[in-house]
Parts: structure tokens; sequence; C-alpha cells
């Protein structure tokens, strides 16, 4: 069994600049390599990085292990294909030298992604990170400042703010006041650095994405989700309403409770909506499976919106807001309901009540849909073993 000692390069940088394939193997193979990538580019890392992962097979061999050096890199246009073909040729080596353990060699942190690949299939003893060191004088920093403005990406992303901030400034200084616009530039730039520290912008990419494929797939719920968005803009317009209209009522709770026993039965619909149009989505497929969440959602939104409501109702009540519940005479038939008054507690307990017992018959409901596709799945099942058998 032997040692592999490799080093990874996940962007194929040495294989762009040499024009060579990997994995190189061998002790002479991979000090040939420094030349050749000291040559095409003398400013890169990866020169040190291969004379490190020489330095590291050779204090191995000094104390008597046999030790394999090798070179592997990412030749693809996607980040899935480099990795992919890294592992392919890990595997190429560890069947062709009876490897079983490994020390990786890298010099970035986008190299650093690729131990788990190694540590899926050796045992990795150790992970060596190689830094260059650069002298700290005007003239290198003049470099790196030349490299940092030739980066499109970077230039957009610090620059473009900066120069924004500098522009603004003296505007809002001489229209207000300097303190007015160093307030206002500071919290621009708050909002822009939570705008990327986030990846907001990567959030609203895949929301738009996923609503443009919405919309050419033709589903229900892209109309289901625009009433549900209209029907909770309403119930949040009522619910303020109905808070504002407390008065001068000190505190937060009673206004919050209010705006929450108002605003919920639209909000709820809204829920319900959203979630009917997901399930008919389902409904609506080739294979027309519905699975038990789906199915239960809309009886759980109804059941914490009753909740809600109960608890809501029950401290406006006690704060005096709310006359007692009193239900009306009620004739069924032959039989004559009086008319009757819930006490405060008495009339939270019927709404907890009444949320367990919806949410019970979510489930059931749920359960029951979806029994006849799980038999239909056992019978298939059943029928494969008979047939296996004969």
């Amino acid at each position: 069994m032997a040692t592999l000692v490799v080093c990874v390069d996940r962007a194929d940088d040495i294989g762009r600049k040499t024009g060579l394939e990997t994995p190189v193997v061998g002790w002479e193979a991979v000090r040939s390599l420094v030349t050749d990538v000291g040559l095409a580019d003398p400013e890169d890392s990866s020169v040190n990085s291969l004379l490190e992962t020489l330095r590291v097979a050779r204090d191995l061999r000094d104390g008597d292990e046999e030790a394999v050096v090798a070179v592997v890199s990412g030749a693809s246009d996607s980040v899935v294909g480099a990795d992919r073909a890294v592992a392919l040729q890990l595997d190429d080596l560890i069947a062709e030298y009876d490897l079983d353990r490994a020390v990786v060699v890298i010099d970035s942190a986008e190299d650093e992604r690729l131990v788990p690949v190694v540590e899926s299939r050796l045992s990795v003893d150790s992970v060596d990170r190689v830094v260059v060191r650069q002298a700290r004088d005007i003239e290198s920093t003049y470099y790196l400042l030349k490299q940092f403005l030739a980066d499109e990406e970077l230039r957009q992303t610090i620059l473009v703010p900066v120069g924004l901030a500098f522009v603004a400034f003296p505007a809002l200084a001489l229209t207000y006041s300097p303190a007015v616009g160093a307030a206002t530039i500071t919290a621009v730039i708050g909002m822009f650095l939570l705008y990327k520290g986030f990846s907001i912008d990567d959030v609203l990419t895949d929301l738009a994405t996923q609503t443009r494929d919405a919309l050419y797939s033709g589903n229900v719920s892209v109309v289901t989700y625009v009433v549900a968005g209209g029907l909770t803009l309403v119930g949040v317009f009522v619910g303020a309403l109905a808070a504002s209209d407390l008065g001068n009522v000190e505190g937060v709770v009673l206004p919050a409770m209010r705006f929450a026993y108002t605003a919920v039965p639209w909000l709820t619909t809204a829920g319900v909506t959203a979630s009917v149009g997901r399930i008919l989505d389902e409904a609506l497929t080739d294979d027309r499976t519905l699975s038990s969440s789906s199915i239960n959602v809309p009886f759980v939104v109804a059941s914490v919106a009753l909740v809600v409501r109960g608890f809501s109702g029950y401290f406006l009540e006690r704060a005096g807001i709310f006359d007692r519940f009193t239900v009306p005479a009620t004739n069924v038939g032959a039989v004559t309901i009086e008319s009757f008054t819930l006490g405060t507690g008495e009339r939270l307990a019927v709404f907890v009540l009444a949320a367990v017992l919806l949410a019970v018959v979510g489930v059931q409901v749920a359960a029951f849909l979806t029994e006849p596709a799980l038999d239909d799945d056992a019978m298939d099942d059943d029928g494969d073993d008979i047939e296996t058998r004969s």
C-alpha cells in the first residue's frame, strides 16, 4: 500500500497554461511540469504547489514510506464536470497504484473544495495549504492594484458603490447638510453590504427563474399564488385599519391582538388558496399522485388560524374591547337550542378544540386520499414478485 501525494487544481490552470492532460504521475513528470508551468506563468502559485508536492513526497520517501506523486485537475467547463473529472482521475490512480491514504496539496480556497472528493476515496492524512510569501513594498502593491483593477467583477462590486458614494455626498451636503449626507451614504452602503452578504441577488435571480418556469409550464398555482398575494394585502390592510380604530390605547399588545384577530381570516384564505393551487398542480400531472403533506397543508393553516383567532379574541375580551360571545337560539328540527353566552375561557376552549379536530380531520383526509396510491404500489410490487418467481 502506498501514499498518494496529490496536487489538486480545480480550475485546470495547469492544463490550460501547459497544454498537458492530467493526471501527471511520477517524480520526474511532476518535476518537469514545474518548469513548464513556471515558463508559462512565473507569477502562478501553482508552481509553489507543485514544488511543495515534490517536497512532501521526498520527506515521505526519506522516512522509508512509499509515495506516489501526482497532479490532478478539473478539465471541464462546469463546476460539477470539473469535480467529476478529478474523481475519475483519482479512481484511475487508486486502481493502478494500490493506494490507501493521501496527502492533499492546495493553494486556494477553490481547490480546498476538492478535499471531500479525495476523502470519499482515500484516507486523507494531511491537507497542505501553500501560502506564497510576497514582498510587501510599493512595487508589489502597485501590481496588486493593477490586477485588482483588471478584474471586472471586483470593479463593479467595490469601485462602483464607492464612486457613487463620493458623488452623492457633496450633492446631499450642499442640498441639506453634511450630517444628512453622511447618514444617507452610510445607510445606503450598509444596505448594499447586507444585500451582498445575504446573497439577496442570488435569491432574486432564483425567484425570477422559478417564476418564469412556472409561467411557461402553465401551473394552476401561478394564479392561486397571485390571488393569495392579493388576499394577504387585503388582510394586512384590514388588520391595520382595525388596530388604528382602537384610538389611544397604551402599549402594543392590544393593537397587535386586534390586528391578528381581524387579519387572520384573510390571511388564512390566502394560505388555503395557495395550497389548493399546489394540490391541483399535483393532481393534473401525468402520474396524478397526491402527497399527504400537500393535502394536509390547508387543514394545518386553518387550524393555526383558529388558534390565533381564539387567543387574540381571548385577550381582547379580557381587555373589555369585545363583549362575551352569545350563541343565538337555534331550531334543529324538533330540537330547540336556547340562547346562551360563552365565558372567556369557554370561548377559547371552543376555538382550540375546533383547531385540534380540524387538524385530525386533515390527517385522516390526507391518509384516505393517498392510501389508494400506496395500495396500487403494493399490488405492483406483488405482481413483480410473482413474475420474478415464475
